[in-house]
């Protein structure tokens, strides 16, 4: 699973994205996090047998909403 997209609702500028990024990112199963509050989408570079539920419930855990 290299890439995995995401629908984030509550971000509402750059420090929101910015946030939901290192939550991401601090995770060891996530190489890099590319995050648009505008679009309210996410794209997660995941590796190799990534948990996508915890990485959905590590960005709802910050207070936003996400989806696949």
């Amino acid at each position: 699973m290299p890439m995995l997209g995401l629908t984030i609702g509550g971000m509402t500028c750059g420090c929101c994205s910015g946030r939901v990024k290192r939550v991401l990112e601090a995770r060891p199963d996530v190489r890099s996090a590319h995050i648009d509050h505008d679009l309210g989408r996410g794209l997660v570079d995941v590796v190799e047998g990534g948990d996508t539920n915890a990485i959905v419930q590590a960005v709802n855990a910050t207070g936003f909403s996400c989806t696949t």
